[in-house]
């Protein structure tokens, strides 16, 4: 790992992008400049929050990162490439309602954006991740939360979660909250098609791979039922 006094003397040449008034999702814009960049170069980024949710995403582009809090609500993050690595496939479903929260308020975008990171990426949990977010889909659909809910079904399956764990989870929900309910609400919910296009590609003998592909297409982010704006 390449530590930050080895390039620190280079930032003062990154390419600086302040996000702190901008509306919607920036990250696309932000992917494609960070893409054309050489190994040796980087990017400055300036947040009234850190951006926890982006440092996965330039470390598969191959980026290294520091990051310096200069006032109340003033993030710079340094993104410096050290290889040139093409993303593999993104993580599905960005926490992109963090970014509608500064502009409420620049505290309580920074309070959201720390919540999310102590809830889903400290080391401090106990619990694997794919048994959080069925335990998120659950609680989504006991608040009646369906776009929530499709959205932690499709990347507990991403993540690796077998079927059968899905087939539980339905049992469950149909024990809990009643067949009427089941029949009415979830049953016709893009949360209950999502799950029969994976029971059904599998018995179809669809690859994994494929089956994660197609419900990433269909249920992602141009999907109005699911997206987020």
């Amino acid at each position: 790992m390449i530590k930050y006094e080895e390039w620190k003397d280079k930032k003062k040449d990154f390419f600086k992008v302040d996000v702190r008034h901008v509306q919607g999702n920036f990250f696309p814009g932000l992917q494609r400049r960070a893409m054309t960049l050489k190994a040796g170069e980087g990017i400055e980024v300036i947040q009234t929050f850190e951006p926890y949710p982006l440092y996965k995403e330039m470390d598969m582009l191959g980026y290294i990162h520091h990051t310096e809090k200069l006032a109340e609500n003033e993030f710079h993050v340094w993104f410096y490439r050290t290889e040139e690595k093409e993303p593999e496939g993104s993580a599905p479903y960005r926490p992109l309602a963090l970014l509608n929260y500064p502009m409420i308020d620049e505290d309580l975008g920074r309070i959201a954006a720390d919540f999310w990171q102590a809830t889903w990426q400290s080391e401090k949990r106990t619990l694997p991740y794919e048994m959080r977010l069925l335990l998120s889909l659950t609680n989504a659909v006991g608040a009646g939360r369906m776009r929530q809910a499709v959205r932690e079904l499709v990347k507990a399956y991403i993540y690796g979660l077998e079927s059968a764990a899905l087939d539980d989870v339905f049992e469950l929900l149909a024990w809990n909250q009643g067949i009427g309910f089941f029949s009415s609400e979830i049953g016709p919910s893009p949360l209950f098609q999502a799950y029969k296009m994976i029971k059904t590609q599998e018995q179809r003998g669809i690859s994994r791979e494929e089956i994660c592909t197609e419900i990433k297409v269909k249920f992602g982010e141009k999907n109005q039922e699911v997206q987020v704006l």
